[in-house]
């Protein structure tokens, strides 16, 4: 008898000839969230299965786990040989010691000589006569007893299922860059995309030294814990103070914010191009403040050719702040360092500029010379 953590994938199961692809990216995936910790990997059937890890170490590797975009449901449990004596040793161990319970059989290996109902009363009426205290109720059972009878020989038994991030592998979907701030939304459209698959890389502009440097810490902190789930470990930083000082001195007031986004969009484009990225990712969502208007986003996909995706554009702030907690970002997006988009920040910011005022304004600037500047003093940062 083995412990083993069981897990089994989301939507891979509907890829049909590419399957075995994504089979492969999950299955690095997977390797890659247990690095450090001593353990085999095995595939079958649909099924991955952690073993040979030390038990002390369950509870981490269950949590890593849990952080695997792809993974449906898991499980702690064990596998035997599939033996109806020893899976019902399996089962006394994962079985309730008292109220009602229900046991659960999956049987892929038809040539097993019990079928799955007839499993089921074997090992109920087995416990039932070895535990007074315990009640069958197949419809509302305080506890479960799954047994799954493997194509291999094995059988895998266990008590619960646990969910999954659900999703797709990482790395399946190509890669995007990430306009990362430090703020509640762009951690959460990050995970979001990383969910769908895409491989996230991260992008932050920051206006040393009216911005500090504790305020680049946040955004690097917030990268680590993203990094769970999108398994990036690269930040790349660009200062934009040179950009703002030159739009603050020479363009119009009200469109400080607006320019702003304009430059970092043909920045980020360039850097995204560098490192294959395919798209840019921005926690924009439609009219949360003024530069996220119609007009504002419009303004900002004007100088770009690169698609941008804006995974919350039509979420609330509330439904935000629920999946930054839920992510474990929040507590760090809400620490009392600003970010580089307060700076300079007018009193009456345009909300519906139009696009010809602000190429306008644009036009006393020189665009390119200030973006090769910003481009050529980046900073990439390992972690």
């Amino acid at each position: 008898m083995e412990k083993v953590i069981i897990i089994r994938y989301a939507e891979i199961h509907l890829k049909g000839k590419n399957r075995g692809y994504f089979e492969r990216v999950f299955s690095v995936n997977l390797e890659k969230s247990l690095k450090g910790i001593r353990h085999e990997l095995h595939r079958t059937s649909g099924r991955y299965l952690v073993a040979a890890f030390e038990e002390a170490r369950a509870e981490e590797i269950l949590a890593r786990v849990s952080r695997v975009f792809g993974v449906h449901s898991y499980s702690l449990g064990y596998r035997v040989p599939a033996d109806l004596e020893r899976i019902f040793q399996a089962v006394q161990l994962v079985a309730p010691v008292s109220g009602t319970f229900k046991v659960d059989t999956h049987r892929a290996d038809k040539r097993f000589p019990l079928t799955s109902m007839q499993i089921n009363a074997e090992i109920g009426g087995r416990l039932l006569a070895q535990n007074e205290l315990l009640k069958v109720d197949v419809h509302e059972p305080q506890s479960n007893v799954f047994i799954d009878v493997r194509e291999n020989g094995t059988a895998l038994v266990f008590g619960k299922f646990e969910a999954g991030a659900g999703g797709m592998p990482v790395g399946t979907s190509s890669k995007g860059l990430l306009l990362i701030s430090g703020g509640i939304d762009s951690p959460v459209a990050g995970y979001m995309m990383a969910k769908r698959g895409m491989n996230v890389e991260y992008l932050h502009f920051h206006s040393y030294p009216y911005t500090n440097e504790q305020a680049k810490e946040k955004v690097l902190e917030l990268a680590r814990l993203l990094s769970r789930f999108a398994l990036t470990q690269r930040l790349t930083t660009v200062s934009v103070t040179h950009i703002q000082e030159e739009i603050h001195a020479k363009c119009a007031p009200e469109l400080n914010v607006t320019l702003l986004r304009r430059f970092m969009f043909r920045i980020a484009e360039r850097i995204a191009k560098s490192q294959n990225a395919k798209c840019l990712i921005t926690g924009e969502s439609l009219g949360q403040v003024a530069s996220q208007t119609i007009e504002g986003i419009t303004s900002s996909n004007a100088v770009v050719t690169l698609p941008v995706l804006r995974p919350l554009v039509g979420f609330d702030k509330n439904e935000i702040i629920e999946r930054a907690k839920k992510i474990g970002t929040y507590d760090t997006s809400v620490l009392p360092f600003e970010d580089c988009c307060t700076v300079f920040l007018p009193e009456f910011p345009a909300i519906k500029p139009k696009l010809s005022f602000i190429e306008e304004e644009e036009g006393k600037l020189d665009v390119e010379a200030l973006v090769q500047e910003a481009v050529g003093n980046l900073e990439e940062i390992r972690f």
